[in-house]
């Protein structure tokens, strides 16, 4: 009998036996309940244990303990909406974000063309909203510094383009032409190089693509700078099934670690794949969701209006298909239980969206289809989010990048219902937020300072922007970890830290909770933890 118990015994010890025991931290759980905990066992890459320092250690003798030294651990920062994959490839390309001139861009491409003095020049970050002529520029200056190279230089937000004309050559646009979601920008009959959503691709396609092992080394490095700001799972907006089965071989090989929620883009080919194989679901990739385009950007008056653009009123936006295809491909989805995922930023766009959506999906339905972006919305529709249950799916950088420009295209009325986080929010309860990088940066401190303070770096303006629709500190960290991952199906496995979910999480210096604007800009990742592993620390 005495050793039937020591037996027991034993194997009550294994069983909390833990891999790794982290203590004397205050670790934001981001339950139901909002805990707040001192300690934190984990086995075999999940949550075994959370409780007091002392009883954590008494109860839970592990391979390893790690005193936390009072530092600060969230769950794992989801990002709801970016690219990855694109950001990857951007790395491989000229940077042209935070220029300040046209003369700036062209510099900065000069050098870079050193470095690649042969093929096609790509870049992308430009903005000319940020320069003292707001206006596009021409391929003039372009044609005459590269005149046998081809270059294709792409807006910060990827819906609009300049080429040269070699470019332009090589890709068959000799002359401007009227076509569907897109302008060919012309003056004198001829193009000026400037190309708006649709057009842009008309390009890009004939930019030849990198090697499959020039990409694996830029996704490996596209990690490292994901992991060394605290992501740990992100939501990749439009990808090509070949991409996802890259992604694939790489997490089973154990190169990729990050976990991806992938959204395929909307054509034929990725609709067969997935309807042929099925939803895809491991512990590091879920691909059951479709990134759809309604229209294109507010930077560039893609974005498609009810009523035309205050500062261009012969503008308008336009959608980037026609509603039948709109109303078909959420069909399609629905019939296979796939997820619909819409860019949707003008008032107009973000209209005949949820129309559709509420056409289709019942009262009460748990389908989460989503609205990526919902950046200007009539006040007359938010109900239509709720109605159906529809996620809106925000990036709060993007109001704080567009506040010094944004009214001048809306006009005061439409401003008061553009970038409306708290309407939004309370449309279901929750709402998940994102980068869109590399539209905006990487780094999830800028996504929770824009969304508590709504206010620049530099604190402008001093009252912020529209500050009724900033969202408190608690809504924003579950919006970029439970809120996340309850938009991708994903909140029973990870976005919170509980006994049985992944031990995803962040290790950092200052309580977002508390911290004032400048502490959460300065806010330093130091530890980045995937399955209980340490993919990062700060040197």
């Amino acid at each position: 009998m005495l050793v039937a118990l020591n037996v027991i015994l034993l194997m009550a010890c294994k069983n909390k036996r833990a891999d790794l025991v982290i203590y004397n931290a205050k670790i934001y759980t981001v339950n139901e309940t909002f805990d707040v905990v001192e300690a934190m066992a984990i086995k075999d890459g999940k949550i075994l244990a959370l409780g007091s320092s002392s009883n954590i250690r008494n109860e839970y003798p592990a391979k390893e303990e790690l005193d936390a030294k009072g530092n600060i651990i969230y769950p794992g920062f989801i990002d709801a909406h970016a690219h990855f994959f694109g950001y990857a490839e951007s790395l491989n390309n000229a940077d042209l974000t935070d220029t300040r001139s046209w003369e700036d861009v062209l510099q900065r491409l000069q050098v870079f063309a050193k470095t690649q003095p042969n093929g096609w020049l790509v870049g992308r970050g430009w903005d000319q909203n940020d320069w003292p002529d707001k206006q596009f520029p021409t391929k003039k200056r372009l044609d005459e510094l590269f005149p046998d190279r081809p270059v294709l230089l792409t807006r910060i937000d990827g819906h609009a383009a300049i080429a040269n004309q070699k470019a332009l050559q090589v890709s068959g646009v000799t002359k401007a032409y009227a076509l569907t979601g897109g302008e060919i920008v012309e003056k004198d009959g001829q193009p000026t190089g400037v190309l708006i959503d649709n057009a842009v691709d008309l390009i890009s396609a004939k930019i030849p693509a990198l090697t499959s092992e020039r990409m694996k080394e830029l996704l490996l490095q596209a990690q490292q700078n994901c992991f060394a700001v605290g992501l740990t799972t992100i939501d990749d907006c439009g990808l090509d099934y070949p991409a996802v089965e890259g992604i694939e071989k790489m997490q089973s090989d154990g190169q990729l670690k990050m976990r991806l929620y992938v959204m395929l883009s909307d054509k034929d080919k990725n609709y067969d794949f997935l309807i042929e194989r099925g939803k895809i679901k491991t512990d590091r990739l879920n691909v059951r969701a479709f990134k759809v385009y309604a229209d294109g950007a507010l930077g560039s008056r893609g974005a498609c209006l009810l009523h035309p653009y205050s500062d261009m009123p012969t503008k308008q936006g336009f959608l980037l298909s026609d509603l039948t295809h709109f109303e078909e491909v959420a069909k399609k989805i629905n019939k296979y239980d796939f997820q619909m995922c819409t860019h949707a930023i003008g008032d107009s766009a973000n209209r005949a969206i949820l129309k559709i959506y509420n056409q289709i999906l019942p009262k009460n339905n748990d389908k989460r289809w989503r609205i990526e972006h919902a950046q200007v919305v009539s006040k007359q529709d938010f109900g239509l989010f709720g109605s159906a249950r529809i996620v809106p799916s925000v990036q709060p950088t993007h109001a704080t990048s567009d506040m010094y420009w944004a009214q001048d295209r809306l006009g005061k009325e439409r401003m008061k219902s553009a970038y409306a986080y708290k309407q939004l929010l309370k449309q279901n309860g929750w709402i998940p937020l994102g980068t869109d990088f590399p539209v905006e940066q990487i780094n999830p401190m800028f996504t929770f300072y824009s969304a508590t303070a709504r206010r620049d770096s530099n604190g402008y303006p001093e009252g912020g922007f529209q500050l009724e629709n900033a969202l408190t500190a608690e809504e924003t960290l579950k919006g970029m970890t439970i809120w996340a991952a309850k938009s991708n199906f994903e909140e029973k496995e990870k976005g919170s830290l509980e006994v049985g979910k992944f031990a995803d999480f962040v290790w950092m210096k200052n309580d977002l909770m508390k911290a004032n604007a400048k502490q959460i800009l300065e806010n330093k990742v130091l530890r980045t933890y995937v399955n209980g592993e340490k993919v990062y620390e700060k040197k």
